[in-house]
C-alpha cells in the first residue's frame, strides 16, 4: 500500500515535510526520524533529514554512517524555510526535521513548516506533561499531528495511562507504539537503523509500521496542508 503511496507522491513535484518534534529530551526523536528517512529512501524517494538540535545527533549519526545517504543537514533553525525551499527546487520528495527539545522558539519554526508532525512520548508523568506543551505549540499553526508512543515497556499499566491521558487532550495517537528494543541503540550507534542493523528484528517491523503510518499521513488527501503560511 505504502509503495503505491509512494509512486503516487512521485509523480508530484511537492515536497512533503515531516517534523519530529518534543518538549522533553530522551524521548527518541532522531531514531525516529533517520529510521523514517532510510525507509523513504529505500522506496525511492529522495530524502534529506534537517537537524535543528544544537547537539546535532542526526548529523553525529550520519557521520559514522558508511552509506552518503539520505542526507543529512545541520542547520539554523533561522534558514529552514530558505533550506527547505532550496530542497524542493532541488527534487527532494521527503524533508524530515529533527527538532531540539526545550526550545520553544525552533518547534515553532519547525511546526510552522511541516505538512504532518509526529510528537514522540514516553509513556512516563514527565512526558506526558511535556506532549502538553508540544500540542500547544503544534496546534498553533494548525498542522495535522500524531502522538508516537516510545520506549514502550512490554508489559504494564503506564501505556493505558497515557493513551488515556493523549484521549483526554483530543490529541491524535498514531497506531504504532515503538518498544525499548537494544536493535534501536545499537544501530544508532553505528550509523545504521533498527531496519538496517537488524532487517527481519521487532524494532524493523514497527519502524515499517510507523512509516506506513506516516506516509499515508503526507500523501494521501493532504495535497493542500503545506501552504506553510
Amino acid at each position: 500500500m505504502c509503495m503505491h503511496i509512494c509512486n503516487y507522491a512521485r509523480m508530484h513535484i511537492n515536497m512533503k515535510t515531516l517534523a519530529i518534534i518534543s518538549q522533553k529530551g530522551g524521548v527518541g526523536k532522531t531514531t525516529i526520524a533517520t529510521a523514517l528517512a532510510v525507509a523513504a529512501e529505500s522506496e525511492g524517494k529522495l530524502t534529506a533529514v534537517f537537524d535543528l538540535d544544537p547537539q546535532a545527533s542526526a548529523s553525529f549519526w550520519h557521520d559514522t554512517r558508511e552509506a552518503q545517504t539520505p542526507a543529512v543537514v545541520s542547520i539554523p533553525p533561522a534558514r529552514l524555510g530558505h533550506v527547505l525551499k532550496a530542497a524542493a527546487e532541488t527534487g527532494c520528495q521527503l524533508a524530515v526535521i529533527d527538532a531540539p527539545p526545550f526550545a520553544k522558539d525552533i518547534a515553532y519554526e519547525a511546526a510552522k513548516n511541516a505538512d504532518f508532525i509526529l510528537i514522540p512520548t514516553r509513556p512516563a508523568v514527565l512526558d506526558v506533561m511535556a506532549m502538553t506543551r508540544t500540542l500547544e505549540l503544534v496546534r498553533h499553526y494548525a498542522r495535522p499531528s500524531a502522538v508516537v508512543l516510545t520506549f514502550c515497556p512490554v508489559q504494564g499499566r503506564e501505556i493505558a495511562d497515557t493513551e488515556d491521558a493523549i484521549a483526554q487532550l483530543g490529541a491524535d495517537l498514531a497506531p504504532v507504539r515503538i518498544h525499548n528494543r537494544v536493535a534501536f541503540s545499537r544501530a544508532q550507534q553505528t550509523g545504521l537503523t533498527a531496519q538496517e542493523f537488524e532487517p527481519a528484528g521487532k524494532a524493523a517491523l514497527e519502524i515499517k509500521h510507523l512509516y506506513d503510518y506516516t506516509c499515508i499521513q503526507l500523501f494521501t488527501g493532504t495535497s493542500e496542508i503545506g501552504s506553510h503560511d
